[in-house]
């Protein structure tokens, strides 16, 4: 069963990534970061999952390639890294310049997982998340404030649409910015949502977000005639298994009803 409720409040989960990226590539058109300026992800910020979060040392990059990740790998220690070196401040204007009164971001993936934490009782550095959600009883769970959009990051599809749709036209930033947060995007790792509704001919740049029950992805279809769409599609499943590719197919055959509809 789909609901078309373009206006609901949702989580957001990781979607919340493409709004930090578009912050500090403004941050780097407006000369306060030099993205080739190297920095180091310390073990604080490792928790587990891929990319830098799930390295067991200390990794050194460059800003730009952890922005990145954060795209492509839904880097969460990445993500946090970047977000502490632009600051909430810089995100905040991103939403604000572009009139997305609906959306709120709370700090970034460090930040959501202490409310975790810290409701559940555990110590958060240097934890396993997986293994200690799994000490606890579903009900529990499913009472966590980033399940609830009323007390974690959230928007409605509509503004995650216009927030896509800003950085395609370039309002979202500088060109150069908005073309190094498309560029990442069609890169992502994870095509088995939007994509799976889709032929081969048809592109996809997109960001998943994913938490117990919740599943999300939201991007750019482009055409083989050229024609963009941007579409986002969130969902939140009564089960809270690690896989549903239910949910993931629905996701794709929603996008692609949205588009064909859209395109005639």
């Amino acid at each position: 069963e789909v609901a078309v409720a373009a206006d609901q409040p949702v989580v957001l989960a990781s979607v919340f990534k493409i709004a930090v990226a578009v912050a500090f590539w403004r941050e780097v058109g407006a000369g306060r970061i030099d993205p080739l300026e190297r920095t180091t992800v310390p073990s604080r910020h490792r928790i587990g999952g891929v990319g830098t979060a799930g390295c067991a040392d200390d990794v050194t990059m460059s800003w730009r390639d952890l922005v990145h990740l954060m795209l492509t790998l839904s880097d969460n220690a990445a993500t946090d890294v970047v977000h502490r070196r632009i600051g909430q401040g810089a995100v905040e204007a991103v939403l604000a310049d572009l009139g997305l009164d609906r959306t709120r971001i709370i700090g970034c993936c460090e930040d959501l997982f202490a409310t975790i934490a810290d409701e559940l009782g555990f110590e958060l550095a240097g934890c396993d998340l997986d293994e200690e959600l799994g000490k606890v009883g579903v009900d529990r769970i499913w009472s966590l404030a980033v399940l609830d959009p009323a007390r974690t990051s959230s928007s409605t599809p509509r503004e995650i649409t216009g927030l896509l749709e800003a950085v395609w036209q370039d309002r979202a930033g500088d060109a150069e910015g908005c073309r190094q947060v498309r560029a990442s995007m069609a890169q992502q790792l994870w095509p088995h949502r939007l994509s799976s509704g889709f032929g081969g001919e048809v592109a996809v740049a997109a960001k998943t977000g994913t938490l117990p029950a919740i599943r999300n992805e939201a991007g750019v279809v482009t055409l083989p005639d050229g024609r963009s769409f941007a579409v986002s599609v969130f969902t939140r499943a009564t089960s809270l298994a690690e896989r549903l590719p239910a949910v993931d197919a629905a996701i794709g055959e929603a996008a692609r009803l949205a588009v064909d509809h859209l395109s005639g």
